[in-house]
């Protein structure tokens, strides 16, 4: 892995916000490579984890068994949060196809580690985009949980608010209207993050081009559970 990597790559790591003391220099096109390469393999993905390894644990999270994945394993893993890309890695091509991720990101939430505080909201907005069965109720019961975490003024938490606000409120039309409305009191909480929060989220999701998608989904689609 480490023969793939460039010294650039690393030194670059920091501008986009990532701490990373042992890094390769691997590009994404060549995680998701060797993760293609490699295909589903749970014990792999457990020594790449352990390595310690930034890109080892990228390629972990894409290579690892979901239905093999534990409540006890995410917590380890999540324990282990030093940057947000591997964060959002792990909830993106792991976590949200396990048993696990709708009681995960809610305990989430409420942690004081800012990284996994993060993996909560990225969790469920990664919800809002890959469960397509879920019914519209669960994602309103989440409105409250970012209304109640949108003070934290932590930037990598605070993107992940709006991040979860944003793909909820892109939906459908019904969640898009509830997401809006949470956007509007959010705007009136006494703190800087939180007008962020709702300016940038209430942009997007009243957006002429969102409101189109939006309705155009709704012609083509069948009703859904709400």
């Amino acid at each position: 892995m480490a023969q793939l990597g460039s010294r650039r790559s690393v030194e670059k790591l920091s501008y986009w916000g990532i701490q990373a003391p042992r890094a390769c220099g691997l590009s994404a096109p060549q995680m998701h490579a060797l993760a293609r390469q490699s295909g589903r393999d749970h014990a792999l993905a457990l020594e790449l984890w352990h390595s310690g390894v930034h890109e080892a644990r990228h390629i972990a999270a894409m290579v690892a068994d979901p239905a093999l994945v534990t409540e006890s394993l995410m917590e380890e893993w999540a324990g282990d949060f030093a940057s947000w890309d591997v964060v959002d890695t792990c909830c993106c091509y792991l976590f949200v196809r396990t048993a696990h991720p709708w009681k995960k990101a809610v305990a989430w939430s409420r942690r004081r580690e800012e990284f996994v505080k993060r993996a909560g909201f990225s969790t469920m907005a990664y919800l809002a985009i890959h469960d397509k069965s879920a019914p519209d109720s669960k994602f309103r019961a989440l409105l409250p949980i970012l209304e109640r975490e949108a003070h934290d003024e932590r930037n990598f938490v605070r993107k992940a608010v709006n991040w979860a606000l944003r793909q909820i409120g892109k939906r459908n039309l019904s969640l898009n209207r509830s997401a809006i409305a949470a956007g509007e009191r959010i705007r009136r909480q006494d703190s800087r993050s939180a007008r962020w929060i709702a300016a940038d989220a209430l942009r997007e999701l009243r957006s002429p081009a969102v409101q189109k998608r939006l309705r155009e989904r709704r012609r083509a689609a069948p009703p859904r559970p709400s």
